[in-house]
C-alpha cells in the first residue's frame, strides 16, 4: 500500500477492539457521513457523484476491528523473508518477466524502473495481481474518516476517492482493495492514484485494476518521482569482517563506499566491494550478527518511501534480484530467533529505560530507537553490539521471551 502504509504493516495480528476504544455508532456515523457530503460540495465534487458514492456508503464494523488490532508478536526476520521470497514466487514472477517483456522494457526506457523491481513490487503488493482486496473502498474510507483516530488522514482519502469516480476511472461497486483503502495491482491509495496513476494503454481511463499497462506505469512514475537512480541498484547482500564494529549497522549512518571497503566490507562471494566515488551506503543487519548483512544505496531509501518497513524493502530488492536470475543468500537468516510478545518487548524497553539506555516510550514496538538503545547496552557488556534482542541478551537482561 502506498502512502499511509506505516501505520499498517505488518504482521500476524490479532483481531479485535483494543481495551478502551469506543465502537462507532450507526447514529454517529449517519451525522459524521452527513459532515463528510458538505466537504465534499465544498470541494466542488459532482453532487451526482455525492450521491451515488458517499451517500451510499456503509459503516463497516470489521475495518473498525482490522483498525484497531494490535501486533501481538514481533515477526522475525527469517519468518518475514523466507515467507515472501520463495520459490513459487520466485519462478512465477521469472515468467511474467518474460511474458510481460516489452511492456517493461518498454517501461524502463520510458521511466528508468528495471522490470525486475516492477515485477517484485507486484508480487509483494497483490501476489502478482491474485488478490487486490475484497473490501468496499468507500465504506472502508468512510468508516474511518467518521472514526477518531486518523479522522483528517482517511477524510482527504475519502475526498481523493470520491474524485477518482469523478473522472470515470471506476464505479463505485467496483471499487474494491483493502481495509485500509489501497487499491489494484500495485495498492495505491487514492491520494497517490490522482497524483501517479497513467493512462499507459490510452483507453482514457486511469485503470489499477483492470489494465496492467496501467498499473506498470503507474509505479514506475511513482517510483521516478521519489527520486530513482537509474543505474544504480537497491543494495547488496556483503560479508563483514570478524572483527566489524556492529554499532555502525543502520540506515541512519551511512558511509562512503571508500570508507566500508576500508573498514573490510566485501561482497557476499568475499570479492571486494565495488567503489563508485560520492557513492553512500548504509549496513543493514536485520537479524543480528549471525544473520546476513545488506549494504543498501539510495534506492533502498525510495523502496521504503513505498513502505517504510526495511523488512519489506529487503524483501523487494532481493526478489527483484532472484527474479532477475540471482543465486539467494549466501547467509541465510537464522529461524530460531526469539519471537517476542508485545509485553516482553515493553519488558525489555523498560528495562533498558532503568539502566540508562534511552528508548523513550516503551510501546512494544522494536524500533530503530530500542535497537539503539539495545546495541549500546551490549557494548556495556562486552557484547556484539548489533542491537538484536537475541535469547543471550534477553536472558542477560532478565527479559521472558518465547510463547
Amino acid at each position: 500500500m502506498i502512502l499511509g502504509r506505516q501505520w499498517f504493516i505488518g504482521f500476524v495480528l490479532l483481531c479485535g477492539l483494543s481495551q478502551g476504544a469506543q465502537a462507532l455508532t450507526a447514529t454517529e456515523f449517519k451525522s459524521c457521513i452527513a459532515d463528510l457530503q458538505e466537504r465534499a460540495a465544498t470541494e466542488g465534487i459532482a453532487s451526482s457523484v455525492i450521491e451515488s458514492s458517499l451517500m451510499q456508503a456503509k459503516l463497516s464494523t470489521r475495518v473498525l476491528e482490522l483498525d484497531r488490532r494490535q501486533p501481538e508478536f514481533t515477526t522475525s526476520f527469517a519468518q518475514y523473508f523466507n515467507t515472501r521470497v520463495n520459490n513459487q514466487r520466485i519462478e512465477q514472477g521469472r515468467r511474467l518477466l518474460a511474458e510481460h517483456h516489452d511492456l517493461l522494457q518498454g517501461l524502463a526506457v520510458e521511466y528508468g524502473i528495471p522490470p525486475q523491481y516492477l515485477v517484485a513490487f507486484w508480487g509483494l503488493e497483490t501476489n502478482f495481481g491474485s488478490y487486490f482486496g475484497r473490501m468496499a473502498v468507500l465504506d472502508s474510507l468512510a468508516t474511518l474518516a467518521c472514526d477518531t483516530r486518523r479522522r483528517d488522514y482517511f477524510t482527504g482519502e475519502l475526498m481523493a476517492a470520491l474524485r477518482i469516480i469523478e473522472e470515470g476511472a471506476i464505479t463505485p461497486d467496483r471499487m474494491e482493495g483493502s481495509w485500509a483503502g489501497a487499491m489494484g495491482h500495485v495498492q495505491f491509495m487514492p491520494s497517490a492514484f490522482l497524483r501517479y496513476a497513467v493512462d499507459y494503454d490510452g483507453d482514457g481511463r486511469r485503470d489499477l485494476w483492470g489494465s496492467l499497462p496501467d498499473a506498470m506505469a503507474s509505479a514506475s512514475y511513482f517510483l521516478q518521482q521519489l527520486g530513482w537512480e537509474t543505474g544504480s541498484r537497491w543494495g547488496r547482500e556483503v560479508r563483514l569482517p570478524e572483527n566489524f564494529s556492529y554499532e555502525l549497522a543502520s540506515l541512519n549512518k551511512p558511509r562512503a563506499l571508500e570508507e566500508w571497503a576500508q573498514l573490510g566490507v566485501r561482497r557476499a562471494d568475499g570479492s571486494a566491494l565495488p567503489v563508485v566515488e560520492g557513492m553512500k551506503a548504509s549496513v543493514l543487519v536485520p537479524a543480528g550478527h549471525r544473520g546476513p548483512a545488506f549494504l543498501v544505496y539510495h534506492n533502498f531509501s525510495v523502496i521504503m518511501r513505498w513502505n517504510r518497513s526495511e523488512f519489506y524493502a529487503l524483501a523487494v530488492g532481493q526478489l527483484a534480484d532472484r527474479i532477475n536470475g540471482a543465486g539467494g543468500l549466501q547467509q541465510p537468516p537464522p529461524e530460531d530467533a526469539p519471537r517476542l510478545h508485545r509485553d516482553q518487548v515493553i519488558s525489555l524497553q523498560t528495562v533498558l529505560n532503568e539502566q540508562g539506555f534511552d528508548v523513550g516510550e516503551a510501546d512494544g514496538i522494536l524500533g530503530p530507537a530500542t535497537r539503539g538503545a539495545l546495541s549500546q547496552y551490549q557494548q556495556s557488556q562486552g557484547m556484539v553490539a548489533d542491537g538484536f534482542p537475541s535469547a543471550e541478551v534477553l536472558t542477560r537482561l532478565g527479559v521472558e521471551f518465547g510463547e
